[in-house]
């Protein structure tokens, strides 16, 4: 398929007051080996910027903690502070040069990285910040009120959580509005269907993190390639478009550092599986 015939053709879900594409990206492998440090290109990092916005993708998903740092900044400077493109990100865990993810939920960190994030994506107001990780050191319910205070003081738009159980996804929402919920979840992993279960009834949009991991995939990669030679996809590709048919909430957000699977995974949203493809795939880690 042609780069002229490649458009993100996946309906659509609001967060908040902003309507995006339910297909986004995920910009985590902008940076370097082990999500450390800056990728060896970084003209290449922004020119893959460049083209998704141009494929269609208008939610792109970061974090503060990639890089860490790095990604937010690339994305600011390609980005910028665009109306037609939704950009979300995270706080709440810490790096180090051994590659390690340290959750780190105190609510004056997260008040120091509300501002570090503005200024790396140069804008005044994050459109989704998403509370990356619970931490065991701080109540949740602080480090989560403190997301709310910072949407009440106009710093974000919407609210997410990420990494939550039902329980967290609920004490959450007593205390603010949670825009979505950003859990693994793909083909072969299934162990957070409770909780987009409930995303699912409140209509809280459901990002899944790894959603086409290779190992998970593998696992049922005989009946994924079987309906895959169906529609002249890629195991990939039909992964990402039984994810759009699993939820009207779900919002995959597939990351790439290679202009081709760029546009592999966008032609996903041009893959229509037919209902009994959909429930062979669902039934398969049944």
């Amino acid at each position: 398929m042609s780069s002229d015939t490649i458009a993100n053709e996946s309906d659509t879900f609001e967060i908040g007051e902003t309507t995006v594409h339910r297909l986004g990206f995920g910009a985590m492998r902008l940076c370097g080996d082990e999500i450390i440090g800056p990728p060896e290109d970084e003209e290449r990092a922004r020119e893959m910027l460049r083209q998704a916005i141009d494929l269609g993708v208008d939610f792109v998903d970061t974090a503060d903690s990639y890089g860490p740092g790095v990604s937010e900044r690339l994305i600011g400077e390609t980005i910028g502070d665009r109306d037609d493109v939704l950009v979300a990100t995270k706080a709440g865990l810490l790096r180090n040069r051994s590659g390690e993810w340290i959750a780190h939920g105190d609510p004056d960190y997260v008040r120091n990285q509300v501002l570090a994030s503005l200024d790396r994506l140069r804008t005044d107001t994050i459109d989704l910040y998403q509370f990356h990780r619970p931490d065991p050191d701080t109540p949740f319910e602080d480090s989560v009120q403190t997301f709310a205070e910072l949407q009440d003081d106009g710093l974000v738009r919407s609210v997410g959580v990420s990494n939550v159980s039902v329980e967290q996804l609920e004490t959450a929402r007593e205390h603010v509005d949670v825009a979505t919920v950003q859990n693994r979840y793909n083909v072969a992993d299934r162990s957070n269907a409770d909780v987009l279960e409930v995303c699912d009834e409140h209509d809280i949009g459901f990002i899944p993190w790894a959603p086409i991991d290779g190992d998970d995939l593998a696992e049922h990669g005989d009946r994924l390639d079987d309906v895959a030679e169906n529609h002249d996809a890629t195991r990939r590709q039909v992964a990402l478009a039984w994810l759009l048919e699993r939820s009207d909430v779900v919002l995959p957000i597939p990351g790439t550092s290679d202009p081709a699977h760029l546009e592999s995974n966008l032609a996903a949203s041009q893959v229509s599986l037919t209902d009994d493809e959909v429930q062979a795939i669902t039934g398969a880690a049944d």
